[in-house]
């Protein structure tokens, strides 16, 4: 792609994301929605491979239908309400808003989509979709909370997680299995921002954190589970990483990915929702568990070390931050207080 035509979708992926994140009318927000969606597609079809090709038509598709939904709500409530304000809503105007976050988002039930999509796309791509096109729905979503329905949120969330966490069970593709895990992910930033809308800020960050540090090791070296342990020979520092970092995204103590899951189910026991606590704490587990086979299977299929150059790895070219996002991505647990006083 032309470096100035990459250059103009890049920013303009940027702006439209911000236009909605700082807008306070419902056809702005739709406008930088919209946006969003075209800015993103050139980047999922420059590829030129039929897979890519199907990935944006499924993209694009559900995106223009959830915008579509937006639009509907947002005339509807102002025909009943007399303004466009994005925090008045009517309750009919919040749930149809709420559906077609869901589906933008990638969330239960509607998450059959997101998948297929992260399958058909590069690596730098799915981390694109994971991540940054996560903010601008959280964000109309953070800006109705009061009048969102708090029971159909807590189960939106516990179904986010239960899907997240079963079906990956079954899935050998490295993208995939990170699609299932941001699905899960979904469901935990739904219950927090649910209960208390601060804490979203800190899960959100903490799980691009941890995803961004995540793709950018497996980005040159992996598409399935086989292939991650052939990665040894090309850099045994960034396998063993790599590995820590499956750990701290399945949310296992003593790692920064245990701080947002500890923070919402202290928070779920002290509004009285125990028992909703107990079955989100649960339905982590098959994401753990899906993380640790990972982890495991790499270790037993390390190949061997078949290079004629004794230091290939120096070669590979990976971005200069990605130790530093390992190293945050493993090591914030203990700063866990201040950044709760501070997001």
């Amino acid at each position: 792609m032309n470096p100035l035509i990459w250059a103009t979708m890049t920013t303009t992926l940027l702006i439209s994301s911000i236009i909605t994140m700082s807008s306070n009318h419902w056809l702005l927000a739709w406008f930088g929605l919209e946006l969003n969606t075209l800015s993103i597609l050139p980047m999922i079809m420059k590829q030129h491979h039929p897979r890519a090709t199907e990935a944006t038509t499924k993209y694009f598709l559900i995106q223009v239908i959830a915008a579509t939904m937006i639009l509907l709500a947002s005339t509807t409530n102002a025909w009943q309400t007399g303004q466009w304000s994005i925090t008045h809503s009517t309750p009919t105007t919040t749930l149809i808003i709420t559906m077609a976050i869901m589906l933008k988002l990638g969330a239960a039930p509607t998450y059959m989509w997101y998948p297929h999509v992260l399958q058909g796309v590069t690596m730098n791509t799915a981390l694109l979709i994971s991540t940054w096109q996560k903010l601008a729905p959280l964000a109309l979503l953070y800006m109705i909370h009061n009048h969102l329905n708090h029971t159909t949120m807590l189960a939106l969330g516990l179904l986010s997680a239960t899907i997240g966490g079963l079906a990956g069970l079954n899935q050998t593709q490295t993208r995939t299995i990170m699609a299932f895990s941001s699905i899960a992910h979904m469901g935990w930033l739904i219950t927090a921002i649910t209960l208390n809308p601060s804490l979203t800020t800190l899960t959100m960050m903490t799980y691009m954190m941890m995803t961004t540090a995540t793709f950018m090791p497996l980005a040159t070296t992996s598409k399935n589970m086989v292939d991650i342990g052939a990665s040894w020979s090309l850099s045994p520092t960034t396998l063993t990483t790599s590995m820590i970092m499956l750990m701290s995204l399945g949310g296992l103590p003593p790692l920064t990915g245990f701080m947002p899951k500890w923070l919402i189910l202290k928070e779920m026991t002290s509004t009285g929702l125990p028992l909703l606590a107990t079955l989100l704490l649960m339905m982590s587990l098959p994401s753990l568990f899906f993380y640790i086979r990972l982890a495991y299977l790499t270790m037993l299929t390390v190949a061997p070390t078949t290079t004629n150059s004794e230091h290939k790895w120096r070669f590979k070219a990976h971005s200069k931050y990605t130790t530093q996002m390992i190293m945050a991505s493993v090591l914030l647990l203990p700063m866990t207080t201040v950044l709760y006083t501070t997001t």
